[in-house]
């Protein structure tokens, strides 16, 4: 089992470069490219790490943001890589107990269209 994506979600840093600061700013334009999702969709596609994405999505965001696929999903920086991993010792060191990975819900998955 894996820890989690291989890579870094930039769409919130692209969004607020392009002058999006709500979510809700990418509903309109995702719709007027055949991409429906709800509010609470797209705020979980801008607020966490998708694990699953349509190509269709992932273009339509591009398209929006000016950008390329490599801008929105980067490759980790090693220099923070050991950060996660930090904060859980401090965490267990402090007395708290951090939640199995068992514990946390699984991500959603993108649809587009009806």
């Amino acid at each position: 089992m894996t820890s989690g994506p291989a890579f870094e979600w930039k769409l919130r840093e692209l969004m607020a470069i392009r002058g999006m600061f709500s979510t809700s700013d990418l509903i309109e334009p995702l719709a007027d490219r055949g991409i429906v999702l709800s509010r609470s969709q797209v705020y979980r596609l801008v607020a966490e790490t998708p694990e699953r994405v349509t190509i269709s999505l992932l273009l339509a965001l591009c398209d929006i943001l000016d950008c390329q696929l490599t801008d929105l999903a980067a490759a980790p920086d090693p220099a923070n890589a050991a950060r996660p991993a930090k904060r859980a010792a401090r965490k267990k060191a402090a007395g708290e107990t951090p939640l199995p990975p068992s514990a946390v819900p699984p991500s959603f998955f993108v649809r587009s269209g009806p």
